[in-house]
């Protein structure tokens, strides 16, 4: 960040009209709505050279906030391939495992812990932890840590 730079926010309801077709524009190519910044600016009615001068600029404000490692820790059931299939179920929502700890089951139970690259999870924290908790022979498991 540059030392001059200042950071304000603001309600979308009083951005000028090129500035909100801008974001609009960023988020259809960001999702792969569209492929090319001509087809983006089209489709929301925004000159090239107005996406250009803004786009650099314009930032959701959930992606300043984004904390994008989490520790989550669980129990899982002594089964074979369970952890494999959480595992799975992580790479299926988009998470990217970048430590893994198990303990020695003990009466059965195994309790993990993991740091999740979270940047291109496909759905909340919130639903990606539920989702977890529905596998079976994940007996519990809970957020621990965000950074």
């Amino acid at each position: 960040m540059k030392r001059d730079e200042k950071f304000y926010l603001i309600r979308s309801d009083i951005l000028p009209e090129s500035i909100v077709k801008t974001i609009e524009a960023k988020k259809m190519l960001e999702s792969g709505e569209v492929d090319t910044v001509n087809e983006a600016v089209e489709r929301v009615g925004l000159s090239r050279s107005a996406f250009y001068k803004y786009k650099d600029g314009i930032f959701p404000f959930n992606s300043m906030m984004n904390e994008t490692i989490m520790t989550i820790t669980f129990s899982l059931e002594h089964t074979s391939g369970l952890l494999s299939k959480v595992l799975t179920y992580m790479a299926d929502q988009g998470g990217n495992v970048l430590t893994i700890n198990q303990t020695i089951p003990l009466q059965g139970i195994a309790t993990i812990s993991m740091s999740v690259d979270m940047a291109h999870m496909k759905v909340s924290s919130t639903e990606f932890l539920d989702g977890l908790q529905q596998l079976p022979g994940v007996r519990k498991a809970m957020i621990v840590g965000r950074g």
